[in-house]
């Protein structure tokens, strides 16, 4: 993730895994593969949420702009997303200058399925670049058994900050070129490349011994990294890809290890880990479909709603600040990992984090679009309309601003941006769940786990976004 030192929620928990085991490794052994559950896009859910049409129009402007970025700013022969870059166009600094995100770059994959669908750009281009990435991934860039490195040299691929072969960050990477894959499945080339970055992935090596929980990482100067993916947060996206890959795939229990924190703000409820950023409860949505999926055992949890009431209790505790920051009020709040007056942060809440100093970043309320379009839609166009192009330029939004104190970010964020454009897209048209859920690996990982289709209302969502509003 951007400059996220993810060492802050790694926390090992001996006990609960050795009960996970005893409860699941059974069943795991015997549970039959054979019934798998159908792509999300075949299962009876909303498509889309009709928008007012002033709505669709500001929306359309922001995803073309958010995309522009990632066609703009990625190398053509590499296909690498830089990390950053300054929205007026001038030069970052010598250290994040080509310093490229692999997660970055699976935002930037599925932004291209994303504008040829739309025909911002034309067909053969889209697919040309889509073309250069896989060939760059599959046979040029470092890996370790399938894994990458977190940041790269966006025009050589040497690797940069010294970085780790990261998890998360490859499986975000590999959500766009799945999302890729299923887009241009009738190019061979694209397909078969696509298919083979994803089956070379050793997940099980990635557990370092462990039965059930995956490591952050691993350096070639001092081998796995300590942390575990052992609590609840985006790493969801990693484990369906480690459960579903067919190849290397692990045990449907590691899902069940994963801590979760039960957590009430002003009378919304949820699993969390308690402290994370907002976008931790977004960026698998991103490319999974979770809606009218619910795990059949356990905390029967489900995922789409969990994110829904997490994003209008960040909301409410935004407004709570109020007091303290009066720049927030109900159309504009949001506070998740980004820059500020004093540095990249990765801050946010419930509860209050110390570091919060008024900063707004709209990649909180953007990335919820797919959640609470209501409340969203009118954050955004509020943020927009009020502080026009000192926040809004030619890639949408800065990535940060802080109405009480004046400062405005001159850098936006690969995977912030990312994590807009996505969103709003699922919101519009759910062309990204139906593209990465076409890829059967998903819903059969989901299958294996036990997230079923379930009945609920439908209009749950609209009603609560009015509710909140």
């Amino acid at each position: 993730m951007s400059s996220v030192k993810r060492k802050i929620f790694s926390g090992s928990r001996p006990l609960v895994v050795v009960l996970f085991l005893l409860l699941t490794c059974s069943s795991v052994i015997t549970r039959p593969l054979i019934s798998i559950a159908p792509p999300a896009s075949s299962q009876t859910v909303p498509a889309t949420h009709k928008l007012p049409r002033e709505d669709e129009l500001f929306l359309e402007d922001l995803e073309r702009r958010s995309f522009q970025y990632f066609w703009e700013e990625a190398d053509p022969k590499t296909g690498l997303v830089p990390d950053r870059a300054r929205m007026d166009g001038s030069s970052l600094d010598e250290s994040h200058r080509n310093v490229a995100s692999i997660a970055a770059t699976g935002f930037g994959l599925t932004s291209l399925c994303i504008a040829d669908k739309r025909g911002w750009i034309d067909h053969r281009q889209a697919q040309e670049r889509t073309r250069n990435t896989m060939r760059f991934f599959a046979n040029q860039a470092f890996q370790e058994r399938g894994w990458f490195y977190h940041w790269l040299d966006a025009k050589t691929g040497a690797r940069r900050w010294q970085s780790e072969v990261s998890s998360i960050d490859t499986a975000l990477l590999l959500a766009g070129i799945l999302t890729a894959r299923q887009y241009y499945r009738y190019d061979a080339e694209i397909f078969r490349l696509a298919t083979q970055i994803y089956e070379r992935v050793d997940f099980r090596w990635m557990l370092n011994g462990h039965p059930l929980l995956l490591s952050h990482g691993w350096k070639p100067e001092t081998g796995f990294l300590k942390p575990r993916w052992d609590t609840y947060s985006e790493d969801t996206i990693l484990y369906l890809l480690a459960i579903g890959s067919p190849t290397h795939a692990i045990m449907p229990g590691s899902w069940y290890a994963l801590w979760k924190d039960r957590y009430r703000y002003e009378g919304f409820a949820y699993f969390t880990t308690i402290g994370v950023p907002l976008f931790m409860h977004q960026y698998a949505h991103a490319w999974i479909d979770y809606r009218n999926q619910r795990e059949a055992k356990g905390d029967r949890i489900d995922y789409f709603e969990n994110s829904i009431n997490a994003t209008l209790a960040h909301r409410k505790f935004c407004l709570n600040l109020v007091h303290d920051f009066p720049g927030y009020g109900p159309n504009v709040w949001g506070i998740t990992a980004s820059d500020s007056a004093r540095g990249y942060l990765a801050w946010g809440g419930p509860p209050r984090d110390p570091a919060i100093d008024g900063t707004v970043v709209p990649s909180a309320a953007g990335g919820s679009l797919m959640f609470t379009p209501e409340v969203s839609v009118a954050a955004l166009r509020t943020m927009h309309d009020k502080y026009g192009d000192r926040i809004y330029g030619k890639y949408g939004f800065v990535d940060a601003f802080n109405p009480n104190t004046g400062w405005v970010d001159t850098d936006v964020i690969g995977i912030n941006v990312g994590i807009i454009l996505l969103s709003a897209e699922n919101l519009r048209t759910g062309n990204v769940w139906r593209w990465f859920m076409s890829n059967r690996e998903m819903p059969r990982a989901m299958n294996r786990v036990g997230l079923l289709p379930y009945k609920k209302h439908h209009g749950m969502l609209s009603q609560r976004s009015r509710k909140a509003a």
